[in-house]
């Protein structure tokens, strides 16, 4: 397996730290407000990213942070006249509501930042320590002069670094460029005791305090938008390698740009969409879909041309699992057993994932699939269950498993869902009946059923169902 690693500029062989484990780190939001359309493709792909490293057989533990104090938490409460407190939370909660519709998979653990204050003051003290940190009236900062590999992620240099648009001006700064570690307490805002006096962190300090408090000095994977890499990113190397003495990331991986219909995404252009907005007008699997079929790193336009063309993928999708589904209903045995080689498919799928996690190569791996298996099932009238079940098995690790293009559960009714699991129901009473010797109320059961349509069968791996 091979990565693009932002660090080196160029594709490295995936070696991790303690294999099987791998650590993966992945900035998350900001809880001042439902989280956009960008942020969405950046959590989707971290999903598929880790779905598909433990399709590989790796053990990840996935770590996603909300920032839960920042400069912006607290003008957003002032604006809505509540407390910042209830800001994050409203948000916080905002955000994992979203992220389930969005078919993401839960992170290990979800660090807050206002739950790690105590692990940020231990850095910063430790810094100071250092003399790498210095403390002007109660605010502290980061003397990146210090810090002799400054840049060398975003492979910016220091000479050629000027305060600006990206960098904040503070004249109690020794150098424009040194950035904020702790910030003196304002009045009104949230503040904490610290041995500066109160107040709070700064924005880099939180991630290099969670990360390493649930990961480790070193991890495996940092992942996160392209826009963070300098300077969060460059900030988050900067404070942990001085802190920790070793290299924090063996990894990096970006996440591209977003546009909107070939524009920059922007609210002052008014085509700023929320992830919650795009719920409301396509399924979660379109939009996976969508953001799949372009490689996590490069640029993509957001169009509703190309998410209704998502759509028609999906039900592709779908309308093959239906067929799928019938049959394994109506469980012939009858028929033959097409040769199709469903190993070579995941073969296939593997090595295009393998390079650098290619969804686009991936997903054409899945219609490729899907046009061979509607032309054998289209030539052969009967064909025996038992390729209907490889089928669906092959789907649920590649679409569902890896991907997440198709809600497996989603191909049948509601209601057909709800008879299926009453079936089940009666047929585990039925056994229970058996093993107290009930016999004559277990083929009661099983009678009734039959009058309903539904015929039972015993087979050594347990008794299966079959709708008439």
């Amino acid at each position: 397996m091979q990565i693009y690693n932002t660090f080196s500029r160029q594709k490295e062989i995936f070696t991790p730290l303690n294999p099987p484990k791998v650590s993966m780190y992945m900035c998350g939001p900001t809880v001042y407000n439902y989280f956009h359309i960008g942020n969405a493709r950046s959590f989707i792909m971290a999903d598929i990213i880790r779905r598909y490293l433990e399709f590989r057989n790796y053990d990840v533990k996935f770590i996603m942070n909300l920032t839960d104090v920042d400069d912006n938490i607290i003008k957003k409460s002032a604006e809505e006249n509540r407390t910042a407190k209830e800001v994050s939370e409203f948000y916080s909660n905002a955000f994992f509501e979203d992220i389930k519709k969005l078919k993401i998979k839960s992170a290990t653990v979800y660090p807050k930042a206002t739950m790690h204050i105590e692990e940020m003051i231990s850095v910063i003290s430790d810094l100071e320590k250092k003399e790498i940190a210095y403390n002007i009236g109660g605010n502290v900062f980061y003397d990146i002069s210090k810090f002799s590999d400054y840049g060398k992620l975003s492979g910016k240099k220091m000479e050629d670094l000027e305060s600006g648009a990206r960098v904040e001006i503070n004249e109690e700064k020794r150098n424009p460029l040194d950035f904020a570690l702790w910030k003196k307490a304002k009045p009104g805002e949230p503040s904490w005791d610290s041995p500066w006096g109160k107040g709070r962190p700064g924005w880099h300090i939180e991630c290099t305090a969670m990360s390493t408090k649930h990961l480790g000095n070193s991890i495996d994977i940092h992942a996160g938008g392209n826009d963070l890499i300098f300077p969060h990113h460059e900030n988050e190397i900067a404070q942990s390698e001085a802190c920790f003495g070793q290299k924090f990331v063996k990894y990096w991986i970006h996440f591209g740009f977003l546009n909107i219909q070939n524009e920059k995404m922007s609210k002052s252009l008014g085509n700023f969409f929320t992830a919650r907005d795009v719920l409301g007008k396509y399924s979660a699997e379109t939009i996976r879909l969508f953001f799949a079929q372009t490689h996590y790193g490069g640029p993509l336009n957001f169009s509703d041309e190309l998410l209704n063309s998502a759509q028609k993928g999906c039900e592709k999708i779908s309308n093959l699992m239906e067929t799928v589904e019938n049959e394994i209903r109506k469980n012939s045995e009858d028929g033959l057993i097409p040769d199709f080689d469903f190993q070579k498919v995941r073969d296939d799928f593997i090595a295009v994932m393998d390079d650098d996690f290619n969804t686009p190569q991936g997903v054409a791996v899945i219609f490729d699939l899907i046009h061979s298996l509607n032309k054998i099932i289209a030539e052969n009238s009967k064909i025996n269950v038992k390729f209907f079940h490889e089928i669906k098995k092959i789907m649920h690790e590649l679409a569902f498993g890896v991907l997440n293009i198709i809600d497996m559960e989603e191909n049948k009714s509601s209601a057909e869902s709800m008879d299926d699991q009453l079936i089940e129901l009666l047929i585990n009473v039925r056994d229970l009946l058996k093993k107290e010797k009930n016999f004559k109320l277990a083929d009661q059961i099983r009678d009734d059923l039959v009058k309903l349509g539904i015929t039972l069968k015993d087979t050594k791996n347990g008794v299966t169902f079959k709708k008439n």
